[in-house]
């Protein structure tokens, strides 16, 4: 009641700015990802990395995730939510400006880390803020911040290659998305007064605490097998069409229809999440559009192409119904905030560990239908933690009071 007593309370110029800075942080929290993987070829090159050092620069996204994303609740009691969100900002653009003007693959591994650590704290403070801001506009608020990041996510892949064309190369493009960084930044310093009041750090909720309950553990779970199957699509989905006589071209438009079905999901689901209290219906939905997409894929890979696509993408709203869940399955701004952190850092690592295990099974097989048939496993375990997830439950009603207690 507070939250919402606060949102009245506030001049409706400051409600603006507000949503303006959630709808701008969102569109940075993926381009030092993206942008770097149209040109790997050439900055690899031009860095003279090895392949085990180009093996991490593609592993460091979740690795970030994972340690920063963990350390966001921490943060946000020390400092602040907007103080925490604007230096995050800062370091998504302070890294990606940086990165852009070094020859040398260890300060460009560090700077991208920067950049990183910023999208991940962001990832974890946007439904908190959305939650704490908007309490009684999750649905819509929980829309822009998804739709947006999906839009900062396609233009991030889709503009690095014109832009390197354009004139600068690669140098030029990446540091280009640094002025999104800024931008999103304004808003946010415009409205630093208007920060709430921190909570009591007796009454935090930490990682343990959320991962002492059903809810906590489901989240997690859901967020890593989502996570899992997106990170092997974004890794393998062109190279197995390619590899059973797809072209180049045609498989690589098959990968980017794939990730733009990502934005009518964001503009459609949250709103429809908001409208009801029993998600299970949603869990089944994904589930049942996982099966047919992936069953083409075993049968008829190439004659259905753009079905299976289709409805492999569309299985792939799950990740904005796992972004939901953070704010629908929790009561209060602190609640989602360590609903949120818990969830993206154990689940990022979960994510990771996809693409690797998906590659292995190949190369072990030498075909794709044990790869995919992990991919089966993986969606039906996402439906397993899913459906009780989807029961309307809050995290905060599932905290003991012993755990409740400050340590002594």
């Amino acid at each position: 009641m507070a939250e919402a007593d606060g949102t009245r309370r506030r001049p409706r110029r400051v409600g603006w700015l507000m949503v303006a800075g959630v709808a701008l942080a969102a569109l940075n929290l993926r381009t030092a990802i993206t942008s770097v993987g149209p040109l790997l070829s050439e900055i690899t090159a031009d860095l003279g990395m090895s392949a085990v050092v180009a093996g991490v620069l593609t592993t460091l996204p979740v690795l970030c995730f994972a340690l920063f994303g963990a350390l966001t609740p921490a943060l946000i009691r020390r400092f602040g939510e907007h103080h925490v969100l604007v230096a995050a900002l800062l370091a998504i653009a302070g890294g990606l400006a940086a990165r852009a003007a070094v020859d040398h693959a260890l300060p460009f591994l560090l700077l991208s880390a920067v950049a990183l650590s910023g999208g991940a704290i962001g990832n974890v403070l946007l439904p908190t803020l959305v939650k704490q801001h908007f309490p009684d506009r999750v649905g819509t608020m929980t829309t822009v911040y998804t739709t947006f990041l999906a839009l900062g996510t396609t233009v991030a892949a889709a503009g690095t290659v014109p832009l390197a064309h354009a004139g600068g190369g690669w140098h030029v493009a990446l540091g280009a998305f640094a002025l999104f960084g800024v931008a999103a930044a304004v808003p946010w310093l415009l409205v630093l007064r208007h920060e709430p009041p921190r909570a009591d750090p007796a009454a935090a909720l930490g990682l343990r605490r959320v991962l002492a309950t059903p809810i906590g553990r489901q989240g997690v779970l859901f967020f890593g097998t989502q996570s899992t199957i997106a990170y092997i699509m974004f890794g393998w989905y062109a190279e197995m069409l390619r590899d059973q006589g797809l072209d180049a071209a045609t498989a690589g438009l098959a990968l980017s229809y794939l990730t733009a079905l990502a934005v009518p999901a964001s503009l459609i689901l949250p709103g429809l999440m908001a409208r009801v209290r029993d998600h299970r219906g949603f869990i089944v939905f994904f589930f049942a559009c996982y099966a047919v997409g992936l069953t083409g894929l075993w049968l008829a890979p190439l004659s259905g192409v753009w079905v299976w696509t289709t409805f492999i993408g569309i299985g792939m709203g799950t990740f904005t119904l796992a972004l939901t869940f953070f704010a629908v399955r929790t009561r209060t701004a602190a609640g989602t905030a360590a609903f949120s952190a818990s969830s993206q850092s154990i689940g990022y690592l979960m994510g990771g560990l996809g693409p690797f295990l998906f590659g292995l099974l190949h190369e072990a097989t030498g075909g794709w239908h044990a790869p995919l048939a992990l991919v089966a496993v993986i969606a039906a375990a996402n439906l397993a933690v899913g459906l009780p997830l989807g029961r309307p439950r809050h995290l905060e009603d599932q905290i003991s009071p012993a755990a409740s207690r400050p340590a002594r």
